[in-house]
C-alpha cells in the first residue's frame, strides 16, 4: 500500500513539473520547433535526383537525362541498372566509368554526373499540392508558401516533416514568426499538412 502510495505521488510530481514547465513537445507550449537533425548531405544523391550522365568516349559520345527511382537506380545505355542513391557525384561518375571499362563497352571514358533538379514534397491542406524544386535555402515556411499556402482546413501547428527514416511534427506558424524556428528542407523530404477538425 505504501509503495502504491509513493508511485502515485511520484507520478503526481511527474505531471505537476510537466504543466509547470512546458514539456519539451513539439507544437507544445514551450514555443520551440524540435530539433532535426541533419542525416543526409546536400551533396549525397538521393531517390528523386535529376541528373545529366555525361559519356565522353568511343564510339558515340552521349548525354543521358535520368532520374534516380526509388530504390536508388537510374539506368544508362548498354549497361543497364546503377546504383546512384547514397554516393557524391564523382562516386557515381567513378562507378559508372568502372562498369563502362569493366563490360568492355569503352576502353577510355570520361564520365561526368551533374545534378540538374532536387525535390521536396508537400501534401495535404496546401492550395498546391506537389514537389518543389529544392535549393540550399528552402525552410519549411517558404516550401508552403511555394505551394500556395495553406488551407482554409490547414491545421498550421502540426505539419508533419519525414526525412529518411524520421518524422516530426512542426509548428509553421510559429516559424512564420521566428526564422529561428524555421528548419532547412533537405532534397527528398517530405512535408504532409493536416486537415483541422475545425
Amino acid at each position: 500500500m505504501v509503495f502504491v502510495t509513493r508511485l502515485s505521488l511520484l507520478a503526481s510530481l511527474l505531471l505537476g513539473l510537466c504543466v509547470t514547465t512546458g514539456c519539451n513537445t513539439p507544437g507544445g507550449p514551450s514555443g520551440v520547433n524540435p530539433h532535426i537533425p541533419e542525416t543526409a548531405s546536400s551533396a549525397v544523391l538521393r531517390p528523386g535526383d535529376s541528373l545529366t550522365v555525361t559519356l565522353q568516349g568511343v564510339p558515340d559520345p552521349s548525354a543521358n537525362t535520368v532520374q534516380i527511382d526509388e530504390q536508388g537506380l537510374i539506368s544508362l545505355p548498354y549497361i543497364g541498372a546503377v546504383t546512384a542513391a547514397g554516393v557524391s557525384t564523382a562516386g557515381l561518375s567513378q562507378r559508372i566509368r568502372d562498369t563502362y571499362v569493366a563490360r568492355k563497352i569503352y576502353m577510355a571514358l570520361d564520365v561526368s554526373v551533374s545534378v540538374t533538379e532536387r525535390y521536396v514534397y508537400v501534401g495535404g491542406e496546401v492550395a498546391h499540392p506537389g514537389r518543389i524544386t529544392w535549393s540550399p535555402d528552402l525552410t519549411v515556411a517558404k516550401a508552403v508558401q511555394a505551394a500556395g499556402g495553406f488551407t482554409l482546413y490547414a491545421k498550421e501547428t502540426a505539419v508533419n516533416l519525414t526525412r529518411d527514416n524520421g518524422a516530426f511534427i512542426l509548428d509553421v506558424k510559429l516559424a512564420q514568426k521566428n526564422p529561428a524556428q524555421d528548419p532547412r528542407l533537405m532534397p527528398g523530404d517530405s512535408l504532409q499538412v493536416p486537415r483541422s477538425p475545425f
